[in-house]
């Protein structure tokens, strides 16, 4: 499979920003042939994400490369009928379309499952929306911020209690999580078509995986359980489930929950044995009565030495504990390299982010570089049969740049 799974799979991505398009670059990479379908002028107005106030400064634009990379732009103006007579006419031999519009936008620009299913029986017709398809938040838009992070109680969840201003979401961190929710429910509907032969509507939306993710505590919500009291990090319930401040000012995050086991391990590792035998820390009701006292003593020891440090001295213990990694870490990271969860662009030795998912003899491509608005126009039009001629006419009415 040296062009990929999907190798001859051919995929519309009539969508904007990150969820859906991003679902449409994790097939690009196991070898989907994808068309980006962008408005003339500026195209996906996600191209600008890297100017907007508060954003890194760079000579690249960072977000279209993660997003928009192995794909084809053809430029198209889908308010004009011309524009919409190329897009059906790509429908028909096309086995994913995929768009983000709201209902009432797809349907004033002819996009509808309506529209195009009859165009083609085996189509996968795949839309994403903030809130979902029914309902009078239909409509509305939204992005992760809102309607990921901030509607499914992620935002006042993840605050250390509730007088901390709630927590703001870095951008695509509930989009990416929703792509890959969305990439399933399409390879899904692939799946159901291999067995019957017939296309499907296939959906999904920030608001739904909003919650998915809230999960446990969610759940617990919904079966009307008492929540205790939310406690900031120094009054932790928990003392070795909690996060410490290194040296160097870096954190770590220890995770023991077979504690009864593990406690003895990490009293030697941190060189205070004493801590064994000391009856106020005895058992692990005693530990967790006197949380506060150990969180203190835990603070003073790990304020002892720099992260790298402790690193070394923790691994290998069977002491289950993980880096509060920042952005900095990652193009050393060594494991996330060996692992290919960064992975260089063609012909390029600048690192891209891989999509999560590895099949065994399922070779990835090796990712491209995005296109620029309508880079491809030309040649989508010329494989889909249409002459030099009606390409001009095309461009001089406005429906293709």
């Amino acid at each position: 499979m040296e062009k990929g799974i999907f190798a001859g799979l051919k995929v519309l991505d009539c969508a904007s920003f990150i969820a859906a398009p991003a679902a449409a670059t994790v097939l690009s990479d196991f070898g989907a042939d994808v068309i980006k379908i962008e408005p003339p002028g500026m195209g996906d107005p996600y191209r600008n994400l890297p100017n907007l106030p508060g954003y890194p400064a760079s000579e690249h634009n960072f977000a279209w490369l993660l997003e928009a990379r192995n794909k084809k732009s053809l430029a198209l103006d889908l308010t004009k009928p011309e524009a919409q007579a190329v897009l059906y006419k790509l429908v028909a031999e096309t086995d994913v379309f995929i768009t983000n519009m709201p209902p009432q936008v797809r349907a004033k620009l002819g996009i509808t499952h309506e529209h195009l299913a009859h165009l083609n029986a085996r189509l996968i017709y795949a839309s994403f929306t903030g809130y979902g398809e029914k309902g009078e938040e239909a409509n509305k838009p939204g992005f992760d911020s809102n309607a990921y992070w901030a509607r499914s109680g992620l935002m006042d969840l993840v605050r250390a209690d509730i007088h901390t201003t709630p927590a703001r979401s870095v951008a695509g961190m509930g989009d990416h999580p929703c792509a890959m929710a969305f990439y399933g429910a399409i390879v899904t509907a692939l799946y159901q078509r291999e067995k019957t032969g017939k296309g499907s509507h296939v959906a999904s939306n920030l608001m739904a995986n909003g919650v998915w993710a809230a999960s446990v505590l969610a759940q617990a919500k919904l079966c009307g359980a008492k929540f205790g009291e939310r406690r900031p990090r120094e009054r932790a319930l928990n003392a070795v489930a909690n996060h410490y401040q290194c040296k160097d000012e870096r954190w770590l995050i220890l995770s023991l929950l077979n504690e009864e086991r593990q406690w003895p391990t990490l009293a030697r590792c941190l060189g205070r044995e004493d801590l064994i035998d000391d009856p106020r820390f005895a058992t692990k009701a005693d530990r967790h009565a006197r949380s506060v006292e150990l969180i203190r003593i835990l603070d003073e020891t790990f304020a002892t030495k720099d992260l790298a440090e402790w690193r070394k001295i923790l691994d290998g213990n069977g002491l289950v504990f993980g880096v509060v990694g920042i952005l900095d870490d990652l193009p050393t990271d060594q494991q996330m390299l060996d692992n290919e969860v960064l992975v260089p662009f063609e012909n390029d030795t600048m690192l891209t982010i891989n999509s999560p998912i590895w099949i065994d003899g399922a070779k990835k491509v090796q990712p491209r570089k995005p296109p620029a608005v309508g880079e491809h126009s030309d040649e989508i039009l010329r494989q889909a049969g249409y002459d030099e001629a009606t390409i001009k006419k095309l461009r001089a009415a406005g429906a293709v740049a």
